[in-house]
């Protein structure tokens, strides 16, 4: 019972210690990329800085650098509702050593971000071509807002949709009830990324609106971290998916309404 609660305390403790450093350094980018502006655009909106290269730096150190702001960033935004999928993994593994049980769950958290990690090697380089796009063609600058507000009503709809609400219940339920897994690192590494891919399923929709409000905003960071968190951790989680949706789907309208008001 002893060795249990020390376990236990040495599992949330450093998961807390996770948190708060990922969150802190993703608070000081914010700032840093703050500090730095954003460009002025046809149709009244302004781009981040974070689709432009620095001077005299290379497109490889600008991807490692987005790459490396987007890891911490989801590790900030998606730790508060992974740490209790991994306490289920700890709890589903079949007995080991406190040592050993520490290891596979790193592994299973490893396996988890690997999968988000690709996620941001494929969103840079679509950010970087739209971006392009968008200051090339000012007659499509000038439309962002509208599409904007298009592809968050999207999303908001996406809240609605059987597809939603199975990965949501794969989140919620993950590793599954009473399922004994083998406390071996193939079987700790799959499982993360099972979780990973599972978590992007289900909360693209929302990864897709931080994205079109801006990646490097806290308050849609704030918003976005919250609304994954509620309807995965919230006793009725479906239900404030839906609720969720239904803020989105009135955002979405709201923002296309303005855009074609200015437009």
């Amino acid at each position: 019972m002893t060795s249990d609660r020390a376990s236990q305390q040495v599992f949330f403790g450093t998961s807390a210690l996770l948190f708060i450093g990922s969150a802190t350094m993703t608070i000081a980018w914010c700032a840093s990329m703050s500090a730095m502006g954003k460009m002025p655009m046809p149709g009244g909106w302004a781009m981040s800085m974070t689709w432009m290269r620095m001077p005299g730096q290379t497109w490889i150190d600008a991807a490692a650098s987005f790459l490396a702001m987007w890891i911490v960033m989801m590790a900030a935004m998606m730790l508060p509702s992974l740490i209790p999928m991994l306490w289920r993994f700890r709890q589903a593994v079949t007995w080991v050593s406190d040592l050993r049980l520490g290891s596979l769950t790193a592994l299973a958290g490893l396996g988890y971000f690997f999968v988000w990690t690709l996620i941001g090697l494929a969103v840079f380089p679509l950010g970087i071509a739209l971006a392009t796009v968008e200051m090339d063609i000012p007659a499509l600058a000038r439309g962002v807002p509208f599409l904007i507000g298009a592809v968050i009503l999207l999303a908001g709809i996406f809240q609605f949709t059987p597809l939603k609400a199975h990965y949501l219940a794969c989140c919620r339920n993950a590793p599954g009830h009473g399922r004994i897994l083998p406390a071996d690192a193939g079987t700790a590494w799959r499982q993360g990324v099972r979780f990973g891919l599972h978590c992007n399923l289900s909360c693209a929709n929302l990864t897709v609106i931080l994205l079109a409000i801006g990646v490097m905003d806290l308050r849609a960071m704030a918003a976005v971290t919250a609304a994954i968190t509620a309807e995965r951790l919230a006793p009725a989680g479906e239900h404030f998916a839906r609720a969720i949706g239904v803020v989105i789907v009135g955002a979405g309208l709201l923002l296309i309404l303005r855009a074609v008001e200015l437009g």
